[in-house]
This record gives structure tokens, C-alpha cells and sequence, in this order.
């Protein structure tokens, strides 16, 4: 294996638009954990959920330790849309019915903080993160007169009914179309809902761990792998967090930051796991709305904007997910039909310079678990983002830091990660755990019969009937690499990622890069080499 690969940049092949003005190299470089050390709190990756309760800990003074796996801001969050919204994937009507309204409150509550709380810090530290309030459109994925037209509408109006009973400025506009939408397709009547906001998420990132990279109780360490987070003690507990190097981390509570919590089961098995795609695609500047959008698709589509040049933004689009690892082949090209989507409603759309994809995880009962983990006392986990990844991330930052405290949060009571998913959720439990053990039968599966099948830049697994199941990667120049096709989490086969170059389990969605590095738990360690 490479001592270093573009997966310690990033979790895919492909890179999102979010290079474009803040590449890789602009990424301050952490020296890697060469001895055992003591801290209050160890913060385990660096993305927006382990930076949040960094700024958050330190900010009160808490000694904090960070470790990353590979360099930082190289996981999910720099593979985001960059929407913070306060808006759920679920619909408000549909999260009331399963967690009540007083739920549902604490839901705009803390997702509204959130937004803020981004602002409030990019302004506080001088950080040019294109941090801005727009707002948010929920559009029918029907165009006016087909059937699906009017029961979307319906649905418009009953969610901004609920939405304003929980506290959102939210209406049904009879006949809106945001400005710029000049092509054929006629989706116009929307519900729109204020204070949302969009940024530049891997520059608010980076801008935060600056200035904890200046406070005397805050150090970082990446290329540190974690491989095991235990609690030790009866009374007095103390975790120690041990890596993949033999260095051990001694601390007061730690918290598992880290996209997915590195463990077997528990809230895993409450989760979904689905790969989302994106595109930028320039459009001359001011000529669209910038504003946050969604269609009523399932999996619906996203739109922003952001920044690309002196005469041009781009429209970031987003949609077509899939579950990990269960693409299959055959498939339609995810980033030809987002393309044709936006040419279809914006015909000033220029070229599409970034095509990127990223993993989201959905939670059973709609809503994230952030908190103490389960059967544990001094170890935190932040998980489940549901489409909402950064508003979750930063949310963490004050419930997890509270808790860590001794302060009483209200969220806790709809995000712990111990609490028990409503009754009329475990048919659709049940449906999930079938599905998920339904993935074994790759076991009996072979993706090629020889490794000459393989075209250059390509992988596929190859299972010998003497002996388990072998993933095979051929690079541009024709060399062979091959490694266990069984991902170190629950033994799932891994399947080929085409798009990402990456190796993907479809049981619990752990992920690793066509060179075997580990870039997406609950996974914690990286494929080993074939035997």
C-alpha cells in the first residue's frame, strides 16, 4: 500500500467543487502521533461534527486532543453540497407524527442554532466562507397538469402549516418560479421557508481548526488511525483511545466524530446508508436566484450556488442516491441526468468542471444520534446526518460539549443515541434488516472470471471456489493489486465503486480506496493485502 494516495485527501477518486477555491494544499499539514499522551477530551476526525465540539471544548477551556485517520477535512464534509438548513428530509408533518411536536420544536430549534451558530463563529474569526442567509424552496418534482402535480401541493400546504406552528417563517406561493429558471419544464408553485443559509464548507472548516491550531489547550494529529475507543474503570472511568501505531490516548471522555461511530452494531443497525452525486455547472453571475432548492424526488434533487469566477457561479446540484454497494451494473449516468436536469431548466448553464459523489446516512426514526453512546459513560458519538450533515455537526458541538460539562441540553431528548425508535418504525426496521442481510449473498458471487477481464483503472471482486473472495484492482499501467474482498466490520463482500475508485461495502457502508486505504467506517482499519 502507498504510504500516501489521493485518499488521504479525500474519501473518492473524484473531487468536489470545494477545491476550486480552497485546494488540498491550503490544508495545514499536523504531524502524525509518535508517543502516548493525556487530555481532557479526545476528539476522534476532523470534519464539522469533531471540529464544532473542538471549538466548543476549547473554547471553555477543556483540553482537547484530535486525531485523524488520514489529513484532515479528508472525509464526508468536504464532499457535502454545503446546505445548512433547518428544513428535514422527512417533512415536519411526517418527523411530528413519529417524534411529536415537542420533538419536532427541539428539531428547528437546534437546526436553526445551528445556522446561526456558523455565522456567528466565521464572523467572530474572520472567515471568508461565503456564509450567507438565503431561502428555501420546496418545489413539485411534476410539472404543472401531470398527475403528482397536485399532491405535492397538498402536501406543500400542509407542511407550511406545521412549519410555522413550529416556529418557521414558512408560506405556499401559488405560482412562484425562482429567477433564472427561463427552460421548458413548468414545476412553478413552491413552498418557501426564510433564514436558511449556504457556505463554503472545507473553508469554514479549515478557518476553525487555524485558530485551534493557536490555543495552547488544543493539538491535532492526523495519519493516526484509531482502532479501538475502550472505557476502563468502575467508579472513576477513564477511556483510552489506542491507534493503529501502538500510541494510546488517555483521557476523561472521548468522542467518536468520525461520519459513523467505529464500532460493530448498536445504532449501526439503525442506519441507512446511501451514496449521493453532484455536479457544478458554471452560469453567468446573477442570473440565478441564490437560494436553497429541493423537488419532491425521492431520491429528490438539491440545488445552490457558489462561487466560480469573476462572471460566473456555479450551480451545485445534487441527487440520484443509492444505497452503498447496490448500484448494480447497468445503471443510468447519475451525472448525465443532473446535467440534463439543470440544462433542461437553466439554458444559460455553461460547462460542468466538478462531478463528485458522497455518502449519506439515514436514520430509521428521522432524526440524527448525537450524544452519549450506547452502554457507554464517557464516550460521544454524532451520526445518522439524514441529508442535514453540517447543521448536525455543529449541533454536536453545543450538545456534546454541554453534556461533556454536566449542563442540561432540551436537544438531548430527541438525538440520544440510546433512545428507543417509536413502534410504528419496526416494520420499516425489520424491512431494512432483511434487505442488509440479503447482502451476504454476494458470498456466492463472482463480479469477473479472470483478472484479464479487467480493463485498465478498474476493479472488480474475484472469487476462486478454493478460496475467499479477492478484490483486484488493475491501475492505468496495468498493475495488479489485490486485497481481502471481506471488509474488516461484519465480513461483508465488498463491491467496486466505478465512479469513486473505491471498494464499497453494501451491509453497513464501510468504504476503502482502490489502494485498500480506509476512508469510511464503521470500518476501522484498512483492506489487508490477499494472502
Amino acid at each position: 500500500m502507498s504510504t500516501h494516495s489521493h485518499f488521504f485527501d479525500t474519501s473518492g477518486e473524484t473531487d468536489s467543487v470545494w477545491i476550486h477555491t480552497e485546494p488540498y494544499s491550503n490544508r495545514r499539514q499536523f504531524e502524525k502521533l509518535s508517543e502516548n499522551a493525556r487530555t481532557d477530551v479526545c476528539v476522534i476526525g476532523s470534519g464539522i461534527a469533531g471540529v464544532s465540539v473542538s471549538y466548543e471544548l476549547v473554547s471553555r477551556g477543556v483540553k482537547v486532543l484530535m486525531l485523524e485517520a488520514r489529513e484532515v477535512v479528508s472525509g464526508e464534509s468536504g464532499r457535502t453540497s454545503g446546505h445548512l438548513s433547518s428544513s428535514i428530509d422527512s417533512g415536519f408533518v411526517e418527523l411530528a407524527a413519529k417524534r411529536g411536536d415537542d420533538g419536532a420544536r427541539l428539531a428547528v430549534e437546534s437546526h436553526s442554532y445551528a445556522i446561526d451558530r456558523v455565522g456567528e463563529i466565521s464572523k467572530e474569526l474572520g472567515i471568508d466562507c461565503e456564509y450567507r442567509i438565503v431561502p428555501g424552496y420546496d418545489i413539485s418534482q411534476y410539472q404543472r397538469g401531470q398527475d403528482g402535480h397536485e399532491d405535492d401541493i397538498k402536501e406543500f400546504k400542509e407542511e407550511a402549516r406545521k412549519m410555522t406552528e413550529l416556529g418557521l417563517k414558512a408560506e405556499y406561493k401559488e405560482g412562484f418560479a425562482i429567477k433564472g429558471w427561463d427552460g421548458e419544464p413548468d414545476q412553478r408553485d413552491v413552498l418557501t421557508y426564510a433564514h436558511q443559509a449556504v457556505f463554503h464548507p472545507t473553508k469554514y472548516i479549515v478557518g476553525v481548526l487555524k485558530y485551534l491550531s493557536q490555543q495552547v489547550n488544543f493539538k491535532c494529529y492526523t495519519r493516526s488511525r484509531v482502532m479501538s475507543v475502550e472505557e476502563k474503570g468502575h467508579f472513576k472511568k477513564e477511556v483510552r483511545v489506542s491507534t493503529e501505531g501502538g500510541q494510546t490516548i488517555t483521557c476523561v471522555n472521548a468522542v467518536e466524530a468520525t461520519c459513523i461511530p467505529l464500532q460493530k452494531l448498536s445504532v449501526i443497525t439503525e442506519l441507512k446508508f446511501y451514496r449521493t452525486y453532484c455536479i457544478a455547472i458554471s452560469i453567468p453571475k446573477g442570473t440565478v436566484e441564490d437560494c436553497s432548492l429541493y423537488d419532491s424526488a425521492d431520491p429528490y434533487h438539491y440545488l445552490r450556488l457558489t462561487a466560480c469566477d469573476e462572471k460566473h457561479d456555479y450551480i451545485v446540484l445534487g441527487g440520484n442516491d443509492h444505497k452503498v454497494g447496490q448500484e448494480g451494473t447497468g445503471t443510468p449516468d447519475r451525472f448525465a441526468e443532473l446535467e440534463a436536469w439543470v440544462r433542461a431548466r437553466f439554458t444559460q448553464a455553461g460547462s460542468v468542471d466538478y462531478r463528485w459523489s458522497g455518502q449519506i446516512l439515514e436514520p430509521v426514526d428521522y432524526t440524527a444520534f448525537i450524544g452519549r453512546n450506547q452502554g457507554q459513560s464517557n464516550v460521544y458519538i454524532c451520526t445518522g446526518d439524514f441529508g442535514n450533515g453540517l447543521t448536525h455537526g455543529v449541533i454536536a458541538g453545543k450538545l456534546i460539549a454541554d453534556e461533556i460539562m454536566g449542563f442540561a441540553n432540551p436537544w438531548s431528548k430527541i438525538y440520544k443515541p440510546n433512545r428507543i425508535p417509536p413502534l410504528s418504525m419496526i416494520p420499516d426496521q425489520l424491512m431494512h434488516d432483511a434487505q442488509v442481510n440479503m447482502q451476504y449473498k454476494r458470498f456466492l458471487q463472482s463480479d469477473i472470471a479472470d483478472i484479464e477481464d479487467l480493463a485498465p483503472g478498474e476493479g472488480g471482486v474475484l472469487h476462486p471456489l478454493t478460496s475467499l473472495p479477492i478484490a483486484v484492482y488493475k491501475d492505468e499501467k496495468g498493475e495488479v493489486r489485490k486485497f481481502s474482498a471481506l471488509c474488516p466490520h461484519l465480513k461483508g463482500v465488498v463491491c467496486w465503486n466505478g465512479v469513486e475508485k473505491s471498494w464499497d461495502c453494501p451491509v453497513h457502508g464501510s468504504r476503502f480506496g482502490k489502494d485498500g486505504v480506509g476512508i469510511m467506517g464503521p470500518a476501522k482499519g484498512n483492506l489487508p493485502p490477499a494472502a
